[in-house]
């Protein structure tokens, strides 16, 4: 005699309905920018530049040598990190000094858990 399991209960929003939230067109936008920013060696290199050094700022003409680029070049990547949040810049006559924002390691915290959620 074959025996047969029960079925198991659904809602009423059926089997395919996400479990969780999901990120809204703007959210994963936003997502995106932080992980592209993170995503390059070159700019992974500068941020680990600028939160070793001892003043926790660095100006850009100090960036270019340890990186072997040009300064548009290393501008271009801090202005990619700046534009996500996670450095700061300020201008002091000819040059911009950038330092890790404050708020880095909570924005790359909350972009994580909007993506994979927070109970995963």
């Amino acid at each position: 005699m074959t025996s047969l399991l029960p079925l198991a209960a659904t809602d009423d929003a059926g089997c395919c309905s996400p479990a969780a939230e999901v990120l809204d067109a703007e959210a994963a936008r936003d997502a995106a920018a932080v992980f592209k920013a993170l995503a390059d060696p070159t700019r992974l290199r500068l941020l680990s530049i600028i939160s070793a050094r001892p003043e926790g700022e660095a100006c850009v003409c100090d960036l270019t040598d340890p990186v072997g680029l040009s300064q548009p070049t290393v501008s271009h990547h801090m202005t990619t990190l700046a534009k996500a949040g996670l450095v700061t810049r300020e201008q002091r006559g000819r040059w911009a000094y950038f330092a890790v924002a404050p708020g880095a390691r909570a924005i790359v915290e909350r972009t994580l858990a909007a993506v994979l959620g927070t109970d995963r």
